[in-house]
């Protein structure tokens, strides 16, 4: 028997566009290929466990093999298989799916997730590397005759009867010569690896299988133990470190998703590694580009995503707009706002310990999503300088007494660095204010969030004034020098800095301050800080040159000393030892006047 015929193609010259364009990747040939043949191994699984195959299943695996010498790639099945007249009608009709046909015929008859296939086109990938394809096929139907096919990549094809005494389908391509990189070993292992590590039937590739068909995200969370997440970490990440924990996320209703998620460490600095949650549809591999089914803050963590559900672009390349994808989203971030509730009221103390790294994953979620922020507001944490953790609402009532307004706001006192900012720390405890620790780069961004959520706060920098002006409490201290006196030492600081950036003024504050401090506006260094983050509209803050308050404690002996000063050189001698000793205190001083005062200050000034 033999026949020669045109495929069928429903529209006009789609042929060379699946050829050449649909798939911007030639690589994915394989996937295709490969994904078709579980496909059938899947099929004649299932006939069997519902009666309709009542043979030997024999050990359902596929081999991938190739041929350097004749130029051929195979991928072999021992699945289901074809009848001549199913090779016509599911190969010559492109896009008509045998997969959507199965589903649709057995759906009443149990589970239907196991079939990949769904578009029908995948085949057709193969004419992106291959000159000619074969097919060798045997029907599990019985008495059926085996059938072969080939085409050369035009819309002629022929069709006839083969040897083959096995059930099954193999698919024998002929590389093309500007495809022959496909024939290298590495080459091809690389990408079985990429597409088919979790693949649900063994793949062979050289004698060795090389997927894991039961990765335990398909498995039931109380069948795993710690040590089963952690060795499925180490397979996806070798040589990484621990993670601090993991999220099984397992839902089939209003969608199906199944996945896990693992915390890793985090240091301070925004590590932000993309391409570290891979998302599968059916245990075959799509895509690291998930930032539409994972939430932007959740992009951080690792781990991987499979549903059916995703909607995929007909070459299953990448994503496409769906409202199942909305769900998903909103489904993980309250999952992992779930997850973490639960860790930090079973385990404070645990919770505490991890927070150095999970605090970056919160702070984010809270700046980036409203639904994740009312939930974390109960588990983020703030830690002051003496290491002391607090809820948000446990440090609001750690701070009323000592830090309320006389307008009746709270206001919270950080630091981001706790060297720099050493003395404004301790001025701020002498006079029982508590500090706490915002110094990752995100924590601009996560202050501007909270003074626009938590009612009457007002959040500022140590040292953004003076510690009697941070709170202000509507009691003002008289200074000693005579106006007369202050415009005089303003004159004198001002001469000797002779800098428009630097703004003085001369005030009264306590005599055990300093004599001098430097200061920048809160407002505007927090939207500099902010513009350097990446704030969105914050790039004319970042561009403007920064400009610092030094403020003259009018009650200082030195400052008095100043004053009387009869010779101006030495007020101004005295002006800039002073002065230099603030601007060196935030690290200000530099260059040149950095070696001046250092040698002034080695000869004995």
């Amino acid at each position: 028997m033999k026949e020669t015929g045109n495929i069928s193609i429903h529209t006009e010259n789609i042929f060379p566009i699946i050829k050449k364009f649909l798939y911007s990747d030639h690589e994915i040939f394989l996937r295709e290929l490969v994904s078709n043949a579980v496909d059938a191994s899947q099929k004649i699984k299932r006939l069997s466990s519902i009666g309709e195959f009542n043979g030997e299943l024999g050990e359902l695996k596929v081999k991938v093999s190739f041929d350097k010498d004749k130029k051929t790639i195979t991928i072999s099945d021992n699945g289901i298989g074809m009848t001549a007249e199913e090779i016509k009608k599911y190969i010559n009709q492109i896009a008509f799916s045998g997969a959507t046909e199965f589903v649709e015929k057995y759906k009443d008859q149990g589970d239907d997730k196991g079939i990949i296939g769904h578009f029908g086109l995948g085949f057709y990938s193969a004419f992106m590397v291959a000159k000619e394809v074969e097919i060798i096929s045997k029907s599990y139907q019985e008495g059926s005759e085996a059938a072969s096919w080939k085409c050369d990549g035009s819309t002629e094809y022929t069709i006839g009867s083969a040897k083959k005494k096995t059930r099954g389908t193999d698919i024998i391509l002929h590389i093309a010569e500007d495809s022959e990189e496909f024939l290298e070993e590495f080459k091809l292992k690389s990408i079985l690896e990429k597409y088919g590590k979790f693949l649900p039937i063994e793949i062979e590739f050289g004698d060795k299988v090389i997927n894991n068909p039961n990765p335990i995200w398909t498995k039931s969370p109380s069948d795993l133990t710690d040590e089963d997440y952690l060795k499925f970490y180490e397979e996806l990440y070798p040589f990484q470190e621990k993670p601090l924990f993991w999220i099984h996320l397992n839902v089939d209703y209003p969608f199906n998703l199944t996945g896990i998620l693992y915390f890793p460490k985090v240091k301070n600095e925004m590590q932000l590694q993309r391409e570290k949650i891979s998302l599968y549809s059916r245990q075959v591999f799509i895509t690291d580009e998930v930032k539409d089914i994972v939430p932007e803050f959740l992009m951080l963590l690792h781990g991987v995503i499979d549903s059916p559900d995703i909607p995929l672009n007909v070459s299953r390349s990448f994503l496409q707009a769906d409202s199942n994808v909305k769900k998903i989203n909103s489904y993980i971030t309250k999952k992992v706002a779930d997850k973490l509730a639960e860790l930090f009221k079973s385990d404070r103390p645990a919770f505490e310990e991890k927070f150095a790294n999970i605090g970056l994953f919160i702070k984010y979620g809270m700046i980036s999503d409203e639904k994740f922020l009312e939930k974390a507001k109960d588990f983020c944490l703030v830690q002051d300088t003496n290491n002391k953790y607090f809820t948000l609402d446990e440090y609001s009532e750690e701070v009323q007494a000592a830090q309320t307004d006389k307008d009746g706001n709270k206001v919270y006192l950080y630091t981001t660095d706790v060297e720099q900012q050493d003395a404004f720390i301790q001025s701020a405890q002498n006079k029982g204010y508590s500090v706490i620790k915002l110094d990752t780069l995100i924590d601009s961004h996560f202050i501007n969030t909270m003074e626009s959520k938590l009612e009457k706060t007002q959040w500022k920098r140590v040292d953004a004034d003076a510690v009697d002006k941070l709170i202000d409490t509507g009691i003002t201290l008289e200074a000693i020098l005579s106006d007369a006196q202050k415009e005089s030492v303003k004159k004198v600081f001002e001469e000797t800095l002779n800098d428009k950036q630097k703004v003085v003024a001369v005030e009264a504050m306590s005599p055990d301050e300093l004599p001098a401090i430097v200061t920048q506006n809160e407002f505007m260094r927090r939207m500099s800080d902010m513009s350097k983050t990446g704030g969105g509209g914050m790039g004319m803050f970042g561009a403007m040159p920064n400009t610092y308050n030094i403020t003259i404690n009018a009650n200082h002996p030195l400052i008095s000393k100043l004053a009387d000063l009869k010779d101006e050189s030495e007020q101004k001698a005295l002006a800039k030892q002073i002065s230099d000793l603030a601007l060196l205190s935030q690290n200000l001083l530099t260059g040149a006047d950095l070696t001046a005062f250092i040698k002034r200050t080695v000869g004995g000034f």
